[in-house]
C-alpha cells in the first residue's frame, strides 16, 4: 500500500511555488512537447536574442522623433 500525501500537507511543509516557478514549468512542458527540429529552432532563437544587443529606444538610430 502506498503512503499518499495530500497536496495540502505538501504545501504546508514546502510552501507554494512562486509564479515564476510555475511559469517556468509550463514553458518546460511546452518545450519538451516540441519536435527535435522545433527545439533546435527555439534554442537558436534564444541564443540569438541573448547575443544581439538590445535595440536603442526610439528605433534603429536611437533618436526619438515626435510628429
Amino acid at each position: 500500500m502506498k503512503n499518499r500525501t495530500s497536496a495540502s500537507e505538501v504545501s504546508a511543509t514546502l510552501g507554494f511555488p512562486s509564479s515564476e516557478t510555475v511559469q517556468g514549468l509550463r514553458l518546460w512542458k511546452a518545450f519538451v512537447r516540441l519536435s527535435p527540429s522545433q527545439r533546435s529552432e527555439v534554442l537558436a532563437l534564444v541564443e540569438q536574442l541573448a547575443t544581439d544587443p538590445a535595440p536603442l529606444p526610439g528605433g534603429v538610430s536611437g533618436s526619438l522623433t515626435t510628429r
